[in-house]
């Protein structure tokens, strides 16, 4: 009974005439690119290292896609269950709140995700290494634990840490690996900026919804800062990152066509710009989008530069 009332939900919200805009909301397809950056310069990395194999890359892009968004499908269903997100809030995909659809098949959709990147994941490792289906389930497990279980990270200082270090370093190292059957102390370190953008990203949200956050008992970075020095934290990790391409060219590490990331930095003075002053969530949401984009533009740029460089060469 319960499960065609499920049916019924799924196949109410697509009849609707925005229904296709219900279920893409759900999956937040501005933070997807926290999942196709990472992906996208960890093979790009291993292609110039002279080893690329299509079918396993798509796999894995489409299997990071598929986690990212069940991870969005927890934070959606778990903070609604803990009574955090309501019609009038900012940023969620309000699947549950506006448009009606039962909570326990935004969970239901989100394991059925979980379940087919286990299946893309066998692929992967039938291609590599049985390894990679130890540090995937880990990362499908901190996943959950995100938003959910009985202490959320996404809720403590270190929302940011994790999730830069799961969906930057490891997502760009086991892409590499999967390609080349190695991993190299160079590509740790080339994925630290990315892991820094991905980071900044929930910051960004974080620090869009401290008032409400604070509220409701979180002990986000943000509200341990403060608004405005969460932005000078935010800028700071912006600088951070761009030094540390530099420093990786300098060195060798990427090639000198690499410095065309650096355009990226326009987008992320305009987030500093757009968040200095501004105290409600909506005022907030130009920064927030503007800091998506800024890891887009830098993930991008960086992957075409080294895919441009070996190919010219």
């Amino acid at each position: 009974m319960e499960s065609n009332d499920n049916h019924s939900n799924i196949k109410k919200a697509l009849n609707e005439k925005s229904g296709f805009q219900v279920w893409w909301r759900l999956l937040r397809p501005h933070t997807l690119t926290a999942s196709f950056i990472p992906v996208f310069v960890g093979t790009m990395i291993a292609y110039m290292d002279g080893s690329i194999h299509f079918f396993v890359f798509l796999a894995m892009l489409i299997a990071s896609m598929l986690i990212q968004s069940a991870t969005n499908m927890f934070n959606e269903y778990y903070d609604f269950v803990r009574g955090l997100d309501t019609e009038e809030s900012v940023g969620i995909g309000g699947t549950i709140v506006r448009d009606g659809v039962a909570p326990k098949t935004i969970l239901r959709l989100a394991l059925i995700f979980f379940g087919i990147s286990i299946l893309l994941g066998v692929y992967i490792c039938i291609m590599s290494s049985w390894w990679i289906a130890v540090i995937g389930l880990i990362c499908m497990l901190f996943g959950y634990l995100y938003t959910g279980g009985p202490f959320p990270i996404a809720y403590t200082p270190f929302g940011e840490l994790f999730s830069g270090f799961f969906m930057g370093t490891v997502i760009i190292g086991i892409s590499y690996y999967i390609q080349t059957d190695v991993l190299t102390g160079d590509v740790i370190w080339l994925s630290i900026p990315i892991a820094i953008f991905i980071g900044t990203i929930m910051l960004s949200n974080n620090i869009r919804d401290l008032d409400g956050d604070k509220e409701s008992g979180r002990k986000t970075i943000a509200i341990l800062l403060g608004r405005e020095n969460a932005i000078t934290f935010l800028a700071i990790l912006f600088i951070s990152a761009y030094t540390l391409t530099l420093i990786f060219i300098g060195l060798g590490m990427l090639p000198i066509i690499s410095i065309i990331t650096l355009v990226s930095a326009i987008k992320a003075r305009q987030v500093i710009k757009q968040f200095r002053g501004k105290t409600k969530p909506l005022e907030m949401m130009p920064a927030m989008v503007a800091t998506g984009k800024t890891n887009t533009m830098y993930g991008l740029l960086l992957g075409l530069s080294l895919l441009v460089d070996t190919l010219l060469m």
